[in-house]
């Protein structure tokens, strides 16, 4: 039948791996930062949007909420429009250089062993994602803490349960500490039965759950996203999808900033 594609045409994507990229408007197979088609950061997974792989189970859940669906359209819309037909081919060759010198830029800042994230504003961006990382995953606290050198340092938060702005979270041992480790989503069920959770702490602020997530960029932390609950067993599968794209969303927050900082000054071509 005519306008059906033959198998050898069709390609098929892992969903876990599968991405959208808001600039070029292709999806393809990809897990880096950058869209493997134009270099645009502004990506989105198509796995954590869907609430997580999809294997073995019946539905999927797609994340919706109203200020959610603002942050995800904030971030397309820091990518800039494409150039009109008529520009010549040389403006889109300076403007594809400068967005790879932006990279390079932002690449050099986050791969210093010295990081201190604590200078650079991120507000209202961080307090509003933490707000929502609260409301998405029915958390009674949320935490958003940033490098400041050795130290991982909460610089927003949100709920009752959240530790409070300027603590310093422990990177050298516990949950934390292994979750800045092995870059991984990290699930505590109940604060009471698990040794790898500061147990007086927990108790000190009321928690029985935690879900943390690395901020990830390349294979640097740059910190944690948690949220926290005083009911165990509060946080699933899902939650770890969804506390994952507010992680993604952070991190593409904390570059866009860094490459438009005052700092970035690129040499002319």
């Amino acid at each position: 039948m005519s306008g059906w594609n033959t198998p050898a045409e069709v390609s098929f994507l892992s969903l876990q791996t599968a991405v959208f990229c808001a600039q070029c408007e292709l999806i393809s197979q990809n897990n880096t930062r950058f869209c493997l088609a134009c270099g645009s950061q502004a990506l989105l997974s198509l796995s954590r949007l869907l609430g997580g792989a999809l294997r073995g189970q019946t539905t999927a859940r797609v994340v919706a909420d109203a200020e959610l669906d603002h942050l995800v359209r904030e971030l397309i819309n820091t990518v800039p429009s494409e150039l009109s037909p008529s520009e010549s081919r040389s403006s889109r060759v300076q403007s594809s250089r400068r967005a790879h010198q932006e990279r390079e830029v932002v690449n050099s800042l986050l791969a210093k062993t010295d990081l201190d994230l604590g200078e650079v504003d991120l507000e209202p961006t961080i307090s509003l994602i933490a707000e929502r990382a609260q409301s998405l995953t029915g958390a009674t606290g949320a935490a958003l803490a940033l490098r400041r050198g050795s130290e991982i340092v909460c610089r927003a938060r949100a709920g009752r349960t959240a530790p409070d702005l300027g603590v310093r979270l422990q990177t050298d041992s516990g949950l934390s500490a292994e979750c800045v480790r092995t870059g991984e989503v990290l699930l505590c069920g109940d604060a009471e039965n698990n040794p790898c959770v500061d147990r007086g702490t927990c108790r000190r602020l009321g928690v029985r759950s935690i879900l943390v997530a690395p901020l990830r960029y390349f294979r640097r932390t740059l910190g944690l996203f948690e949220v926290l609950s005083s009911a165990p067993f509060a946080f699933d599968h899902q939650d770890a999808a969804s506390l994952q794209l507010l992680a993604g969303m952070t991190v593409a927050a904390i570059s866009r900033r860094l490459s438009h900082s005052d700092g970035y000054r690129p040499k002319a071509s």
